[in-house]
């Protein structure tokens, strides 16, 4: 990971190691542990509390839940969908906020105008992980 053209590579390779022993000493279990589903673990708001949370609960004339979860996800693509499990957790966010996939998958789309392809291709793949996940919770599997 080091790189004789990034000065912070070294030290942010160190303070990842060191985290990494902190970890193991707190918990040994941690040794294992991977981030990969983590979001899986966090439940999505109901759609009534989003709406109160987020949309017209705030303002009566604004943007409603769904239209800002759609919003989010755009600027996370135009980020390169480099932060894998809120991308995820907006895309579960917004369906059960009343988006359907379709509306998701042309929010990401559009932005691979603005991010590039390789950006809106990764928030593609993320977002279809992320609906079949949901798809799954709905049908028990």
């Amino acid at each position: 990971m080091s790189s004789p053209t990034n000065p912070f590579a070294a030290m942010m390779e160190q303070a990842q190691e060191q985290f990494g022993e902190m970890a193991k000493a707190v918990n040994p279990a941690l040794e294992t542990f991977a981030a990969d589903g983590f979001e899986k673990l966090i439940p999505t708001m109901p759609a009534d509390w989003m709406e109160g949370m987020f949309g017209k609960g705030l303002s009566e004339d604004g943007l409603d839940a769904k239209t800002k979860l759609l919003l989010t996800l755009a600027g996370l693509t135009c980020q390169g969908a480099q932060a894998e499990m809120p991308f995820k957790l907006t895309v579960r966010h917004a369906h059960a906020a009343g988006a359907t996939a379709q509306e998701i998958s042309e929010t990401i789309a559009m932005m691979g105008m603005f991010a590039g392809l390789p950006a809106s291709t990764r928030a593609a793949k993320l977002a279809q992980d992320a609906l079949a996940d949901s798809e799954k919770k709905e049908t028990g599997e």
